[in-house]
Formats: C-alpha cells, sequence, structure tokens
C-alpha cells in the first residue's frame, strides 16, 4: 500500500511539473472544452501565451487531427490550433505537447489538456427554437433580482454595486432570475430572453452586458457557467426555452485581445476609435459611396466597443465556432443577435448558415432597428435580393410594425381611421419571405416603456397588450409591463432598466407577490397572465392564418383562425362605443354568431344584428 501511494504521489508530482511548465507561457485556451459528435467537424483553439507562437504543437489521439496551424499574419503569442474530430473520436483529455523547434532537435516544453466531452443526447442537432407559440420575456439581469449578494463585489472586476446610480451595477443575477422562474412561468411566458450575461469587466456602465470582455465566461457578478446553465436546465424543466442575447459586432474596451490583438487587422480602424455613420441604408443603395459604406460597416458604436473586423478569417471561426459553443453548451431555444446589420454582411450571411446547419430547427432573430420593411427583408433567409444577398437568418426584431402601432395610438390620422398606419404596414408584409418569424414588441431595453410611450393611458397599454400577443409573429414582452412599470420623466436607458420591485431585500413593493403594488398594476398583471396562459394553447395563434379587415373611426378587427379554432380581436381606441356589424366578416365567420370572451368564457354574443364594443376595449373572442 505504501509503495503503491509512493508512486501516485512520483506520478502526480510528474504530471504536475510537465503542465506546470506550460503555464509558463500558456495563459488562456478558447474554446474551455469542445464535444465530440458534433454537427462541425473542425475546431479552433485559440491558444494565448507568451511567445507560444514560436512553439511547434503535437497532439496524438484517437480520432483527431491536427489539420491547420494558420501563422500569417498572426501574433507570437498566440496560436490558432484547427483539429478535425471525427465521429468516431472517444471522450476524453487530449493533450497538446510543446516543443521548441528552434533548434537542431525537437525539446519538449510542457503541454496543455483539452477535454473533448460527451454530447448529451438532449442537446443535438434537433435542438427547438422559440417559435409563434411562445410568448417572450426580456429581462435585464442587473435590474431583476438579486438572488445572491455574495457576488455584488468581486475581486478583480472594475465595477461594484451602486443600486443609486441609475448607469450602474445594481446586483441583479442569475439565481435572482431563476428563484422567480416560477413567476415567469405563471404569468404564461414560454421563454427568456436575457440580455448579455458574459463579462463586461468594463470601469463603467458594465451592468448592461454589451461590452464583452470574455466571450467564454458569464459576468461572476451574474453568477458562474455553471450557474447560466442550471437556469437554462431549470428552464427547460418547466417546457420554457431560454434566449441568448449574442454580439458579434464589437467587444470592450477592456477585452485583453485590446492589450495584445491576435492580428493587426482584428479589430477596426487600425483599434482606433473612428464612430460609425449609423447610415443602415448604404448597405442596399445603389448609389452609395463606398467610402460611405465602409463609415457604417467599420465604424465603432462608441469608443468602449471597439468594432470588430469580421472579415479577419481567424476572427469569422472565432465567433461562429463560439455561438456553437453556447448552443451545445446550455441547450439554448433562440439567439437574439444584437446590431445585425453592423457587422460584415457577408460574414452575418456565414454565421446565420452555419448556425443554422448546424440546428436546423433553432431560431434566430436580429435587431436591425429600422422602420421600412423592405430594410428588414433584405437580412431575411428566402429573400430575393437584386444584389444576390442571400443569408440564413429566421427572423428579425419588427421595429416597423411597433413604429407604426405607436403612431396609430399617439396621432389621429386625418382620412377614415386612426388604424390606417398600422393596417398599411401589415400590408407590407408581402415584403418579407416569412412575416411570422419575427419577433413583435410594444418595447425593449433600448426605448421607453410602452406605459410611458403612450402617456401612462391604461387602456391604450391594454389595447398594446392585446395586439402584441395576438398578431402574427412571437411576442416579446419586456420584464415589468405586467405591473405597468413606467419611465415617464427620465428617459436614460439606466432609468428605463430599472429595477423590479421585490427583486432586492428590503423592497416595499413587490411585483412577484403583488405586495403594495396599486390596483390598477394588480389587475393588469392578472389581465395579462389570463392572455398569455390562454395564449398557450391558443393553436390559431401559433399558426393560424392572419386576416384583417379596413379599420373603421377607432375600430380594427382581424381573426386568426386555423381549422380547430377562430379567434376574433378587436381593438377599439375611439373615446365612444362602436356598433360591428358582423356580416362585415362573414369572409371568415361564414354566418356564425356566437362569441366567446377567450379570458373567462362570457357569452358575448349569440344573435343576429350588430355587436356593440365599449370605448377603449380590446377584445379577444373565440368564435363557436
Amino acid at each position: 500500500m505504501r509503495v503503491r501511494s509512493i508512486c501516485l504521489l512520483v506520478l502526480a508530482s510528474l504530471f504536475s511539473v510537465t503542465f506546470g511548465l506550460s503555464q509558463a507561457f500558456v495563459d488562456r485556451v478558447d474554446p474551455p472544452h469542445w464535444w465530440v459528435g458534433m454537427p462541425v467537424d473542425t475546431v479552433q483553439i485559440m491558444v494565448h501565451g507568451a511567445r507560444v507562437g514560436g512553439l511547434q504543437p503535437f497532439i496524438d489521439y484517437p480520432g483527431v487531427e491536427l489539420s491547420r496551424i494558420p501563422r500569417r499574419g498572426v501574433n507570437e503569442n498566440y496560436q490558432f490550433l484547427y483539429l478535425h474530430v471525427s465521429p468516431d473520436a472517444p471522450a476524453g483529455t487530449l493533450i497538446i505537447d510543446w516543443f521548441d523547434a528552434s533548434g537542431e532537435s525537437m525539446k519538449k516544453l510542457g503541454s496543455t489538456p483539452f477535454e473533448l466531452k460527451q454530447r448529451e443526447e438532449k442537446v443535438s442537432s434537433n435542438a427547438e427554437g422559440y417559435s409563434q407559440a411562445d410568448a417572450i420575456c426580456l429581462i435585464t439581469p442587473d435590474r431583476f433580482a438579486n438572488g445572491d449578494p455574495s457576488n455584488d463585489e468581486v475581486a478583480g472586476m472594475l465595477e461594484g454595486v451602486d443600486r443609486s446610480n441609475d448607469h450602474g451595477r445594481h446586483g441583479g443575477d442569475l439565481v435572482g432570475i431563476e428563484s422567480h422562474l416560477g413567476y415567469l412561468d405563471s404569468m404564461g411566458f414560454t421563454a427568456v430572453w436575457l440580455n448579455p450575461v458574459l463579462e463586461n469587466n468594463q470601469p463603467q456602465w458594465s451592468y448592461h452586458g454589451y461590452a464583452t470582455t470574455d466571450y467564454y465566461r458569464v459576468d461572476p457578478r451574474f453568477g458562474t457557467n455553471a450557474e447560466y446553465r442550471e437556469l437554462a436546465q431549470s428552464i427547460g424543466k418547466r417546457g420554457m426555452k431560454l434566449i441568448m442575447d449574442m454580439i458579434m459586432n464589437h467587444c470592450g474596451s477592456e477585452h485583453p485581445w485590446m492589450r495584445d490583438l491576435p492580428t493587426p487587422d482584428w479589430i477596426n480602424n487600425s483599434a482606433e476609435f473612428t464612430p460609425t455613420t449609423h447610415r443602415r441604408t448604404t448597405l442596399r443603395d445603389p448609389y452609395a459611396a463606398q467610402s460611405d459604406v465602409k463609415g457604417f460597416s467599420d465604424g465603432w458604436f462608441v469608443k468602449e466597443m471597439p468594432d470588430l473586423n469580421q472579415r479577419q478569417p481567424l476572427l469569422a471561426d472565432y465567433l461562429i465556432q463560439n455561438t456553437i459553443w453556447w448552443i451545445e453548451f446550455l441547450g439554448l431555444g433562440g439567439i437574439r443577435m444584437d446590431t445585425y446589420p453592423y457587422s460584415d454582411a457577408a460574414f452575418m450571411a456565414r454565421w446565420s448558415c452555419e448556425v443554422m446547419a448546424a440546428y436546423p430547427n433553432f431560431n434566430i432573430c436580429g435587431e436591425e432597428w429600422s422602420l421600412s420593411p423592405s430594410t428588414l427583408a433584405y437580412w431575411q433567409a428566402g429573400s430575393k435580393n437584386a444584389d444576390g444577398y442571400a443569408s440564413c437568418l429566421p427572423g428579425l426584431l419588427d421595429f416597423p410594425l411597433h413604429h407604426a402601432f405607436i403612431q396609430c395610438m399617439n396621432e389621429r390620422e386625418a382620412w377614415h381611421s386612426n388604424w390606417v398606419r398600422l393596417y398599411e404596414m401589415l400590408g407590407s408584409d408581402y415584403l418579407y419571405p416569412r412575416p411570422e418569424d419575427h419577433v413583435i414588441f410594444p418595447d425593449n431595453h433600448d426605448m421607453s416603456r410602452i406605459h410611458t410611450q403612450l402617456g401612462d393611458d391604461i387602456k391604450k397599454t391594454r389595447i398594446a397588450l392585446y395586439f402584441f400577443a395576438t398578431m402574427r409573429g412571437t411576442p416579446q414582452f419586456y420584464y415589468g409591463t405586467e405591473i405597468l412599470m413606467s419611465n415617464t420623466g427620465d428617459e436614460s436607458h439606466g432609468n428605463i432598466r430599472s429595477d423590479f420591485p421585490g427583486g432586492w431585500r428590503g423592497d416595499d413593493v413587490n411585483g412577484f407577490s403583488g405586495q403594495e403594488l396599486s390596483k390598477e398594476s394588480r389587475a393588469f398583471q392578472n389581465e395579462m397572465r389570463q392572455l398569455l396562459n390562454w395564449r398557450k394553447t391558443a393553436s390559431a395563434i401559433h399558426h393560424g392564418r392572419l386576416m384583417h379587415f379596413v379599420p373603421e373611426a377607432g375600430t380594427y378587427v382581424y381573426f386568426r383562425f386555423d381549422e380547430s379554432q377562430t379567434v376574433m380581436v378587436i381593438l377599439n381606441q375611439s373615446d365612444d362605443s362602436e356598433a360591428l356589424d358582423l356580416a362585415r366578416f362573414d369572409e371568415v365567420l361564414n354566418g356564425r354568431r356566437s362569441l366567446r370572451h377567450a379570458l373567462n368564457g362570457e357569452v358575448m354574443h349569440t344573435g343576429q344584428g350588430d355587436f356593440s364594443v365599449a370605448a377603449g376595449a380590446a377584445l379577444v373572442l373565440e368564435v363557436d
């Protein structure tokens, strides 16, 4: 027994010495691991360390071949190793041996382990993305709930917690979200989109998550990679989906890359701050000067967000692989891609196609903040563009529909009806290959809350709720909409993304329990809960056809219907009641006149004659 212990001690010492040597020149390996049996057969390993580029790597592992080691233009402190992993490669830990090839003979300097994990069966190429059947809750993690106060302050992080500062970190985290999944589930949400949670080790404004400083690490003030995965699994156990917010366009100014660039062309504009023009139309403008196209695509959002050059092939591979890694690690149900058109267009086509090829049933929405459907349509899969551009992006965030809705609610039309802008915007859906694949929303983290946009008018906010819950597309609601959170008087992003009441110990008001909520807020929360839970089983809303009728006066009527269900939606923003002649809608009703309230089953109409709609009403009716 003693001899065996001595042998083990010697082996452990040798192992420690061998791997200790590697730490002298290897300080980072991306990704931290990979899997066998993946839908892609090649993995890029980015290794960083002092002069590691001058060493010769060697790998001897069954089913794995070191297929390529690009060196041209690569910083001497980096190695990019491309491994071909055959389908029959076993799970285990392969060893990268490092040799000094500068002399006459090869001298081994150390080794670096890299794990190939067994792929989980439930995370496969059949991973199912969100769809019209889902209702998404968008959450800014720092502002939702502080479930673990111990991670508010973390050594090495440049910014600590300061809840008094609207633009500072408030302490919300992944544990806080997981502890309130029951609430989100009970509200009727079936998908959760989190603003980015990867490390943002920036000196200020780090709470929002859009300045990544580590693409493979959860920000420790939000939690750990393990807690992120645990949250994803808890969401999945409830039959819900997790949507990850990703950014291909830029990183954070404190990313280690900025102190030691992998290649000279890794960051646009020679890594010097040059602001973008934000002129997105230049990408399709037949008369645009190429300098203007470059000024948009290669310009930086802000100084704190260096613009990544996705034309750099090593960086392009890194970003695509990072996306696939997170889908596999978390079992994601979707991706929301930030600032979609700001990245290189050819790269985004490749990115979307490779991701969708690896996970054919997945889903992605891109952020294109333009108000013209033709601009959005350019990016969607299946579009026939004059310049031949084609991508595999399933859908986009429908900003044109949102804008038209707000105009209708806040402006009085001079001709026929104050719903005309919205009606005609939907008439432009012919421009989209699949308009139903868009994500629709009353508001999000970058604009005033819907209750504020509509003048804190509860009737208008109810109409917004019913419209976005029943219109074509996948609805997304921002956390706090259900309790009428408002930012009236302060349109700063810090205030828009204010704390959800009850998410912090000692909060006087609790939106989760209803404690101290106003009567109006509790009633709205309950109505939204009823509507979204009804929506879970409404097949006509999930995949039914849409037919709308020309608005008259203040009333807009449309139907969602399939073979088993017909739903009639009536929205009246007028100050007067309206009498609807149901015969006008017989193209869908076919003589049926029995209408039931979808949420409570109350019979609303049984016979002939007009149907009276109260002023300011928002109704969802099932047709018997």
